[in-house]
C-alpha cells in the first residue's frame, strides 16, 4: 500500500488518481426536539430482503453527484449480506403518486448502545421542500425509541452535498472530529460515471 506524507500546514499534493475529502464526524447524546415536517405523502418502507439491482439504482441516483461509491464495488452475496445483517436496518422513502423510492435512510445498530446514520440521502427531484427533514424526524425516532442507545452519530464530507453539514447541525449533532479521505477517483477506475460529480475534477 503507498503512502503520502500530509503537511499539516499548508498544502499536500496528490498523486493523480485520487481524490481527497475533508470528512466532519458528528454525534447526538441525547434526543433533540423534533422540528415540525409535515409530509402525508411521504412514508418509510422496511427492505428486510434487498434487491441488489433496485438498491444500487436509488444508491447512484442519490449519491452520484456526490461520489457515493463504496458500495458500488460489491458483488450481489456481498451487498445483500452488508444490508440484511442483524443490527441493521435499510429504509426505502416512498412518494404517493410516485413510482420509485425518492429516498435512503441506512442505520446501523451493530455497536451496542450506539446508532450510526449510516446513509442517508434523497434523490434530487425531492430535495427542497421539507422530505429531508421529514425523513431526519424518522431516523432520530427510530434511534432514540430504541431501548439503550447513549449516542447517534453519522459523518459527512466535503464530497457531499454542501448543504449536508448544516443541515446535520441543525438536526441535533454536534462536530466532534474530522479528518482527511484520500482515495481513488471511482471515476477513473469506472465505478462512477465520468461525469459524476463535475465539482470534482478528474486529475489523471
Amino acid at each position: 500500500m503507498s503512502s503520502i506524507d500530509v503537511e499539516l500546514s499548508g498544502y499536500t499534493d496528490l498523486p493523480a488518481g485520487k481524490v481527497a475529502s475533508i470528512v466532519t464526524y458528528l454525534e447526538m447524546r441525547a434526543r433533540p426536539l423534533a422540528r415540525k415536517a409535515d409530509r402525508p405523502d411521504l412514508s418509510l418502507e422496511r427492505v428486510t430482503v434487498p434487491d441488489p439491482e433496485a438498491y444500487r439504482a436509488l444508491f447512484r441516483r442519490i449519491g452520484d453527484e456526490w461520489l457515493w461509491f463504496g458500495r458500488l464495488a460489491l458483488g450481489d452475496e456481498e451487498l445483500v449480506a452488508l444490508l440484511a445483517r442483524d443490527g441493521y436496518e435499510l429504509y426505502f422513502c416512498r412518494q404517493r403518486g410516485v413510482a420509485g423510492p425518492v429516498g435512503l435512510l441506512e442505520l446501523d445498530f451493530t455497536a451496542r448502545g450506539e446508532a450510526e446514520l449510516a446513509y442517508f440521502g434523497l434523490v434530487a427531484e425531492a430535495i427542497g421542500n421539507g422530505a429531508g427533514r421529514w425523513l431526519m424526524n424518522e431516523a432520530i425516532a427510530r434511534v432514540w425509541s430504541r431501548p439503550g442507545i447513549e449516542r447517534f452519530f453519522v459523518h459527512t464530507c466535503t464530497a457531499d452535498s454542501p448543504q449536508a453539514l448544516g443541515f446535520y447541525r441543525s438536526s441535533g449533532f454536534v462536530p466532534y472530529k474530522r479528518a482527511i479521505e484520500i482515495a481513488d477517483d471511482p471515476r477513473i477506475a469506472g465505478v462512477l460515471p465520468r461525469e459524476a460529480a463535475a465539482h470534482v475534477p478528474v486529475i489523471e
